[in-house]
């Protein structure tokens, strides 16, 4: 009996020991959560008051960073303003697109020095060396003339220039150039051609006030026209090449758009134009560098063992005729993208009037340049190139006095002095005087 009292005593002992010990335990975890949060929320506090909130932070650098971007855009602004602004009373206020080209920043120099403001606009691309577009972009830079770097089909950069400047004028001379070209990469005539000129014309449109705009198109567009010498009025629906069908669809989309909103439009076909600072692709241009580097060079001859010719045209002539064109541009008659009235709208040739056989072009490049051309004549391929180009500038010469006078050999003489004048002395003709006369 003792034994079985103690045994129940001790089983009822142990029960109350671990009913403590469960009490015990379940009062020190209540404790330590307890402690744990007080701490956290001390923490918490701490943190608090010695930082700032993140979002106060981020908030602050943003801040920082919008006021930073506030700043250069407004630097940007006034480049647009300071770029543009006439320095002669009455002075135009002109957009020239395409301003690091070879037509482009020719204009651009010569509106600038007559104290009209420009306001040039290009995109750089690779067709040819950029470095050498670079370079016009330099030489501008140093008469004051500021290039915006950007795409005719950036509606918003188009925009907001326009909102910038009220622009009196437009001088379109940005697109995609060269016949051959078009055979590798069709899409970008399409894309600069029609796309961009397109878009150019949709803003111009609804500007308030309208900008008179003065654009280029090409002789290109006479084609397979076989009467000569080319006049404004002779057929130009049998294009050659693709480059030639953009210009054609150009002049058409810019009729559309001076019937329906008022826009004045003045059309430029440029015949084969040469000169300093000129392009690459073009045959004067390569036939000298092949020449002084010992290369042959190809002559087209017609299938029917003709020489081609071309009405060449001294880039000095065609900038008379480019600001000939914008000076006597009426104004718009839209308003918002409505017209009020019939506008102006004019085609003219822009060329020399007198064509030279492309042997003769190497020729008289023989004779500056002091060195024999290694000439391979061929036939002429079905590249897009035309056998025969001469311009009838009768029109233009009624309308804004247009008349050039250069001819071919002088015109060759000034383009070799800056082409080894350019590239460095190692070009050099091995005798300078020809170039000096």
């Amino acid at each position: 009996m003792e034994t079985s009292k103690s045994m129940k005593l001790e089983r009822y002992n142990s029960y109350i020991r671990r009913v403590n010990s469960t009490k015990l335990l379940n009062a020190s975890s209540k404790l330590l959560f307890r402690a744990t949060l007080l701490v956290a929320l001390i923490l918490v506090f701490l943190f608090t008051f010695n930082y700032p909130p993140l979002a106060d932070s981020t908030h602050r650098h943003l801040h920082a960073h919008s006021h930073f971007l506030s700043s250069a855009f407004g630097a940007w602004e006034k480049q647009l303003r300071h770029s543009s602004t006439p320095r002669r009373p009455n002075g135009l206020t002109v957009l020239v697109t395409g301003a690091a080209g070879f037509v482009g920043s020719h204009c651009s120099l010569a509106l600038k020095r007559r104290g009209d403001g420009v306001l040039g606009l290009d995109n750089f691309n690779a067709y040819y060396d950029p470095s050498l577009k670079r370079a016009r972009q330099a030489m501008l830079a140093k008469h004051q003339v500021f290039i915006v770097e950007g795409d005719l089909n950036d509606t918003p950069l188009l925009q907001k220039l326009f909102d910038v400047v009220a622009f009196t004028h437009i001088l379109h001379l940005a697109a995609q150039a060269g016949v051959r070209y078009a055979m590798q990469n069709p899409q970008s005539y399409i894309t600069a051609n029609i796309a961009g000129f397109v878009n150019l014309l949709e803003v111009s449109k609804s500007a308030n006030p309208q900008p008179a705009i003065v654009w280029a198109s090409s002789s290109s567009v006479y084609g397979l026209n076989t009467q000569n010498p080319f006049f404004e009025l002779h057929r130009t629906d049998q294009p050659a090449s693709l480059y030639a069908a953009t210009k054609k669809a150009g002049e058409e989309i810019a009729h559309t758009y001076n019937h329906i909103y008022g826009l004045s439009l003045t059309g430029l076909r440029f015949f084969t134009v040469y000169g300093p600072w000129g392009r690459p692709d073009m045959a004067y241009f390569f036939f000298t560098k092949d020449i002084l580097q010992g290369k042959t060079i190809d002559v087209y001859q017609t299938q029917d063992g003709k020489q081609v010719a071309r009405d060449f045209t001294y880039i000095d002539d065609i900038v008379k005729g480019c600001l000939g064109a914008l000076d006597t541009a009426e104004k718009s008659t839209g308003s918002g993208g409505k017209k009020r009235g019939p506008a102006q709208f004019r085609i003219y040739n822009l060329g020399n009037t007198s064509p030279v056989p492309v042997g003769n072009l190497v020729s008289i490049l023989e004779n500056l340049l002091n060195t024999k051309a290694k000439r391979h004549v061929i036939k002429m391929p079905s590249n897009g190139d035309v056998p025969y180009t001469h311009a009838n500038v009768s029109q233009a010469f009624r309308d804004f006095s247009y008349k050039p006078t250069t001819d071919l050999p002088s015109g060759l003489r000034k383009f070799v002095k800056w082409y080894v004048g350019y590239y460095g002395p190692q070009l050099r003709p091995k005798k300078e005087s020809r170039l000096d006369n």
